[in-house]
């Protein structure tokens, strides 16, 4: 099993800045969610991030090496989790930071696959080991994290069941479904699906499934396709389920989809702050590092 997680923390949480008239966030929630990255919003126990539990997630699921990306403007988070650009000791995680640079000519970052292609280049090593990834505003279980360090497969994603996610039926509908053989493995990713094709894209359990960006990769096989990703035509940047289906194309069946049945929260947009500081009291009321 490998031990090494990459977070994405360094797009620009433009859903999150939009204005937002909301009377359960205080001045100083609203403040956070305009001015921090999203992982870093107080949501937790004594105003923590909400990324403190994603690493409490990995910790538990067996991860040491956990490698956070994070915009040019990034340095509130050394502030929590080390003042060092490598190998910061954070409850025993050895957290290193990976910048994503904006290319010149561009106002805003160029996609999670951009992000992901500088910090393999930050961090040689993991072109050529094996690695997972995942956001930093959603929090995945600590199961569905080991998940990703036991499976065999060259590369894998989670596949969650479209039906256990918490969110408003038309937020979900909008989500990209996966289309997984009769042994899971990934076909195909339809973004924006309409409701008639919806049957076409059932598993062998009956389950639409959805990704939620939580990945495992190859380092060594996946590096030429992050090199080579092309631009996404309508939001001009450069995605991981692109690199995904491009990696499928020249090495079928090496990627799994792992079935979850689970709610990830997520913060996208201010309208979800309380909900994952409610769903934060009810299952962590205390962070546990020992546990």
């Amino acid at each position: 099993m490998h031990n090494n997680l990459v977070i994405l923390a360094g797009g620009a949480s433009s859903r999150m800045k939009k204005e937002a008239v909301l009377d359960n966030l205080s001045a100083e929630e609203i403040a956070q969610a305009n001015e921090r990255s999203k992982g870093l919003i107080g949501v937790g126990a004594s105003g923590r991030p909400l990324l403190d539990y994603l690493l409490l997630n990995a910790k538990k699921a067996g991860y040491k090496n956990i490698y956070i990306i994070i915009g040019e403007q990034g340095e509130l988070f050394k502030e929590f989790y080390g003042s060092q650009n490598l190998n910061n000791d954070f409850h025993g995680l050895n957290i290193s930071f990976a910048v994503q640079y904006i290319p010149e000519g561009r106002v805003k970052p160029f996609g999670t696959a951009d992000a992901l292609f500088q910090a393999v280049e930050q961090f040689p090593e993991l072109t050529s080991q094996q690695y997972s990834v995942c956001n930093s505003d959603n929090l995945y279980s600590a199961k569905a994290l080991l998940a990703l360090r036991e499976t065999t497969s060259p590369n894998a994603f989670i596949a969650y069941d479209r039906d256990a996610l918490e969110f408003p039926s038309e937020r979900i509908s909008r989500f990209a479904i996966a289309k997984l053989d009769h042994n899971n493995q990934l076909l195909d990713i339809l973004e924006k699906p309409s409701a008639d094709v919806l049957a076409d894209y059932k598993d062998v359990e009956g389950k639409i499934r959805v990704s939620m960006n939580a990945f495992k990769f190859n380092g060594s096989t996946l590096y030429t396709h992050l090199k080579n990703c092309p631009v996404h035509p309508e939001r001009d940047e450069k995605e991981l389920p692109t690199v995904l289906l491009n990696s499928v194309k020249e090495h079928p069946n090496t990627t799994l989809g792992i079935p979850f049945s689970e709610h990830v929260p997520d913060l996208t947009a201010k309208e979800d702050i309380a909900d994952v500081k409610a769903y934060l009291k009810q299952y962590y009321p205390v962070l546990d590092w020992q546990a």
